[in-house]
């Protein structure tokens, strides 16, 4: 019987999973006892594909924890996540099984305390102001007068009604209110499409493109401001072509939107000061500056008037100027018929003159005579004469050429020989040629010694042979006065 029956193999009754059962009951026993929970840590990686979706790692000292947040949480989260930040992640634990690990599903996510928040927004602050958002020399200049002025802020509340009773109050103008949270998680990207929307607007439309912005909210703390620090804001208000002023918060609430603003206003109070002018006060300045321009124009009216009246003293009569002219024009007038008339007889004689000549048989006898002058050089003109003369020419011109050339080489030649020579004679005739064949140069205190009793007045008397000089006597105090001796001239011995 023992034969019959098998002995029981030992784990033999335990049951058998799959990979995929075994990672089913995995990922259902954690997502049990893990389905809500808030971790703590520091994001690590963060990687941000084009599906919308963020994968990132929490870590501490000694461990690393998976995360996603899904695409439609990612939207709506107020903090986005980025690397180095202390946060408190709040979610889910699942399982991955295609990879055999586990990860936190993320629904949202919230700095760790102040400190946090600080480091990120000096982080972002060093990362915007090193793309130069913050740089003085891209803030524009807002306009003297804006005709539309565009305001961002919460439609209900005391900061639009503080703006607007201000415009009122220094000048009106025409205000459109784009409505926006000013807190929460919706306040940067409804902040972010204001401003974009703004700019998008046709300039002269249905509805006009605003000349100035004001971005503008009441003071609160950090949290509540911190929608005005997301990088989306502060970006669309560097990019805005139309000129902004950010009103945040009180005087001492400073924003990102502060640093790239064209101008920061401490308050929205006086965000609406800085965008018009007192009217008044204007008014008051253009009557001023018009009684100016009167008194300005009626002085140099009455000097102008002053100086015609002296220069006009300084001209002569009127009637005086046209005497002369007057008595010219009755003489000219006087001698005119004649002058005509004589003319007329001198053109009707040369007419008749010229007219003599253009009798009809003297014509035809000259065109006769021009008709046989052409038909003979006609004749002349064959192709075979033409070529013999112009050989003939060519042998003419070759002989002449060669002759001139002869000519001219010849009188070259004479004009060198010529110059050789009278080098010579210059190089024979001048006193270096002299004094090398004995002779000698005299000087005394400078000047050249042609006798006998100015060599004995001489303090110093200078020789010069061919091959040099050579001095007699003592240097006199006085400097004698240099003359230059022309080299044709001196005492020679």
């Amino acid at each position: 019987m023992s034969d019959l029956i098998d002995d029981p193999i030992e784990g033999e009754n335990a049951p058998e999973f799959t990979v995929t059962e075994i990672s089913g009951a995995v990922k259902r026993t954690i997502e049990g006892e893990f389905s809500h929970v808030r971790v703590k840590g520091e994001i690590g990686r963060v990687s941000r594909p084009r599906s919308g979706h963020i994968y990132l790692d929490l870590k501490d000292d000694r461990n690393v924890l998976s995360g996603v947040i899904w695409k439609g949480v990612a939207a709506r989260l107020a903090v986005q996540p980025e690397e180095g930040m202390e946060v408190v992640a709040t979610g889910k634990l699942t399982t991955f099984g295609g990879q055999s690990k586990y990860q936190m599903v993320i629904t949202d996510i919230a700095p760790a305390g102040m400190g946090a928040l600080m480091a990120m927004l000096e982080k972002r602050k060093t990362a915007l102001a090193a793309e130069g958002l913050f740089a003085p020399e891209r803030k524009r200049e807002l306009p003297y007068l804006p005709e539309v002025i565009g305001v961002i802020t919460s439609p209900s509340g005391a900061v639009i009604r503080d703006i607007l009773h201000r415009l009122r109050d220094r000048f009106p103008r025409k205000v459109l209110i784009w409505p926006v949270a000013v807190q929460g998680k919706q306040c940067a990207p409804e902040v972010t499409r204001a401003i974009e929307g703004f700019n998008m607007m046709t300039p002269g439309g249905a509805l006009p493109r605003p000349d100035l912005l004001i971005v503008a909210r009441g003071g609160g703390s950090i949290e509540d401001l911190w929608g005005f620090n997301e990088e989306s804001v502060a970006r669309a208000a560097a990019a805005s072509n139309i000129p902004l002023i950010s009103a945040v918060g009180h005087e001492t609430d400073t924003t990102l939107i502060d640093y790239v603003s064209d101008q920061r206003a401490p308050t929205p109070t006086a965000a609406a000061e800085l965008a018009v002018p007192v009217r008044l006060e204007l008014l008051a300045w253009v009557d001023d500056q018009d009684a100016r321009l009167t008194r300005a124009a009626t002085s140099a009216v009455e000097q102008r008037k002053q100086r015609l009246r002296d220069l006009a003293r300084a001209l002569p009569n009127l009637e005086t100027l046209l005497d002369n002219p007057r008595q010219r024009l009755d003489r000219a007038s006087d001698r005119l018929p004649a002058a005509l008339t004589k003319a007329a007889q001198i053109k009707r004689l040369r007419l008749s003159e010229a007219s003599g000549s253009l009798r009809p048989a003297a014509l035809t006898r000259l065109v006769v005579e021009a008709r046989a002058k052409l038909t003979d050089r006609s004749s002349r003109l064959t192709p075979d004469l033409l070529g013999r003369d112009l050989e003939r020419k060519k042998t003419d011109l070759a002989q002449i050429t060669g002759r001139l050339t002869r000519v001219s080489q010849g009188q070259i030649e004479g004009w060198r020989n010529r110059l050789n020579a009278l080098e010579r004679i210059r190089q024979t005739l001048g006193y270096k040629e002299t004094l090398n064949r004995g002779y000698a140069v005299v000087r005394g205190d400078g000047d050249v010694v042609t006798s006998k009793a100015k060599a004995k007045k001489a303090a110093v008397l200078e020789i010069e042979f061919g091959d040099g000089r050579y001095k007699i006597g003592s240097t006199p105090t006085r400097k004698p006065k240099e003359t230059k001796t022309p080299p044709d001239q001196g005492s020679l011995f």
